[in-house]
């Protein structure tokens, strides 16, 4: 939703609409201009596919049908109509007589009767997590437990293993999830014990390579509702009575608060969340700390003391929502990405201790410019989540969602609605700003209706108010896509912001756009369904080159995608489960991107969709196809499924051998 839904919607309308036939001479606007060669008829694209590259198609016949029936992307969903109304508007009276069934119902609502295809096989028959976890001694549940406690059992109605490899004993050198991993055959023992090996584990031992995580902890002092927000409370209150926050004087704090409201450590010097309410430790009592003793509890941070964020002419991977994973966001650090951005978190989720809330704040250690972005609408929720942050998790900066254009966060008030709400703006905005230790930043739009502009009025506010930096899309949250970004505009919101950096958004797929981009006098530039369609974007940008990628180099991506997806949501079956809907939900934008040796004019437009096409390999020609069907295919080649037409190694460099 939100943020990433707004730059990662696979669905998102063409500027020009993008139909049309896929003749040769197809140069229409929406349609990417590909070499009249490589050019076919939907009919022959899919035939192709069928016949998995043994036969080539036949090249006689007229590319193209005078009658439009070969479009350029699959056809648009027919509109829903009123009872008693035709497709052209008119009535049923003055429409031709046709054939109706007895009894029609009108559609309403969600279509509720759909198939749930949500995996459960994994709830059945799953395995204690004592017979998993080796430091487990007994199981918690005892006589309680709902969960299978006869491994042998268990491994008769297993499935099979989806491969001889698994990545996490080759990574790590040993696995955590024994025997339910789905590639098990590659640690277990003869007698189904997890092998180890001790070289390559004693290596690793490291701290854990991702951060972030939500102690299980404070997760029930969260739910409990047992955390204090000193801090918060006071700038709130501040706000109640009518005064600007501004930091505290040592003088004004009341004795035994920074004691009671300032992190705690324990013997090992870790640092844990403050005491809560209704705990036995009274606000007085002396608390038993190691290591130095600091005043940091009474004597916060100045503004101009925070960590300055000093990114300018760096490139920003836009925070993504389902697209924008931890392990997409490895792949676009390997090809250049500078800064990088957790997906969208809504902050009365974080503040609940939601798990899949938190996931969303985990850290690689590769990314050595992070935030995380929060979604919300009021300002005690979006201070008091700060404060949290501040005091649990690792970033670099923290920004604010004010470009969110669903109506699920709009008309609750957050995303782009806080554009037209700027007392609560103004008061998220300070507030948080107090409780934070590191830079806030803020992605806005240039406004909620079309031709009215709000951000230019926006920015010199956002710069008296403590912002750090800016990042303006440059559509409205009525255009959506059906507009190019304006690029002019954002040229004017510079001047407007300055001093402050102002990083722009929109229509980057090239390094000549990215250039044109920076001709603007912004201070960097923000990627976002760019780095979808193709994330090799970054490393064109730094090389100021083109690359004609081949359709092997693309799946070898792909295939390091996967073994970071099963590194970080598991290796056991539902961590496959959401590394495949995640691969697959990445695909959808994949087969949009044209390759480079194909186009008749450099470089593709992001609002030019590709028309049905051969490439030079017959894998080519499947990352070319947008059903479903395929990108299972593809998902198999990336390793999730070694079955039919994929089985054996290296037989996906058999679908890269070119048929012409």
């Amino acid at each position: 939703m939100a943020e990433g839904t707004a730059e990662g919607t696979a669905e998102a309308p063409l500027e020009n609409g993008g139909g049309g036939d896929s003749g040769a001479g197809a140069l229409e606007r929406g349609v990417a201009p590909i070499k009249p060669q490589y050019l076919t008829t939907k009919e022959q694209f899919h035939q192709f596919l069928e016949a998995k590259g043994q036969e080539k198609p036949c090249r006689e016949t007229e590319v193209g049908d005078s009658a439009g029936n070969d479009l350029a992307e699959p056809e648009a969903k027919r509109i829903r109509l009123e009872d008693g109304q035709t497709e052209d508007g008119q009535t049923e009276e003055a429409a031709e007589p046709r054939e109706q069934p007895q009894t029609q119902k009108r559609a309403r609502g969600q279509n509720k009767g759909r198939p749930h295809v949500k995996p459960t096989h994994y709830d059945k028959n799953r395995l204690c997590p004592s017979l998993i976890q080796e430091s487990a001694a007994k199981c918690f549940f005892g006589d309680r437990c709902r969960f299978l406690h006869d491994v042998r059992r268990y491994l008769e109605t297993k499935p099979a293993d989806l491969g001889p490899r698994c990545v996490l004993f080759q990574t790590f050198g040993r696995c955590p999830y024994g025997v339910t991993c789905r590639f098990a055959g590659a640690h277990l023992g003869p007698e189904g014990q997890n092998l180890v090996q001790e070289e390559l584990a004693a290596r690793g031992a490291q701290p854990p390579p991702v951060r972030n995580g939500l102690d299980k902890a404070l997760q029930q002092q969260l739910r409990r509702r047992e955390v204090r927000f000193e801090r918060a409370e006071q700038a709130l209150r501040r706000f109640s009575q009518g005064q600007p926050p501004g930091p505290t004087p040592a003088a004004a704090v009341p004795e035994g608060t920074a004691a009671e409201g300032a992190p705690r450590q324990d013997n090992c010097g870790a640092q844990q969340v403050p005491t809560g309410l209704g705990t036995s430790t009274p606000p007085s009592s002396p608390v038993r700390t190691c290591g130095p003793l600091t005043d940091e509890d009474v004597v916060r941070l100045r503004p101009c003391e925070k960590k300055r964020l000093d990114i300018r002419g760096k490139l920003y991977l836009a925070p993504l929502t389902t697209c924008g994973n931890l392990p997409f966001r490895r792949i676009c650090k390997r090809f250049g990405a500078d800064v990088t951005c957790g997906e969208m978190a809504v902050c009365t989720n974080l503040l609940q201790g939601q798990m899949s809330e938190w996931a969303l704040l985990k850290r690689h250690q590769c990314e050595d410019i992070f935030g995380v972005q929060l979604e919300g609408a009021f300002p005690d929720t979006m201070t008091k989540c700060a404060e949290l942050l501040s005091r649990t998790v690792e970033v670099d900066f923290v920004d604010i969602n004010v470009g969110c254009p669903i109506d699920l966060v709009y008309k609750k008030g957050g995303g782009c609605a806080l554009m037209n709400r700027s007392t609560k703006f103004q008061q998220i905005v300070r507030g948080m700003n107090q409780v934070l230790d590191v830079p806030l930043t803020v992605k806005i739009r240039t406004g909620v209706q079309e031709r009215v502009n709000l951000a230019h009025r926006l920015l010199p506010e956002l710069r008296d108010w403590g912002v750090a930096l800016v990042t303006l899309h440059g559509r409205s949250r009525e255009q959506r896509y059906t507009k190019l970004a304006d690029w002019q505009y954002i040229e004017e919101c510079v001047e407007a912001a300055s001093p402050m950096p102002l990083f722009g958004n929109g229509d980057i797929l090239s390094f000549e756009d990215a250039n044109r981009a920076m001709q603007t006098g912004v201070a960097g530039i923000m990627i976002a369904r760019g780095a979808l369609l193709k994330p090799w974007l970054f490393t064109e940008i730094k090389e100021q080159r083109h690359w004609d990628i081949s359709s092997s180099e693309r799946l070898d991506i792909l295939r390091d995608f996967t073994n970071y997806g099963l590194e970080h949501w598991g290796s056991d079956t539902q961590g496959v489960e959401k590394t495949r809907r995640f691969l697959l939900e990445w695909l959808s934008f994949l087969c949009r991107y044209v390759p480079v040796g194909l186009l008749e004019r450099l470089p593709q437009r992001i609002n030019e969709r590709p028309p049905y096409y051969l490439g030079r390999d017959y894998l080519e020609t499947l990352m070319a196809s947008q059903k479903a069907a395929d990108w299972i295919r593809i998902r198999c080649l990336g390793g999730l499924e070694v079955q039919g037409w994929s089985r054996g190694p290296g037989s996906w460099r058999v679908l890269c051998r070119p048929w012409a």
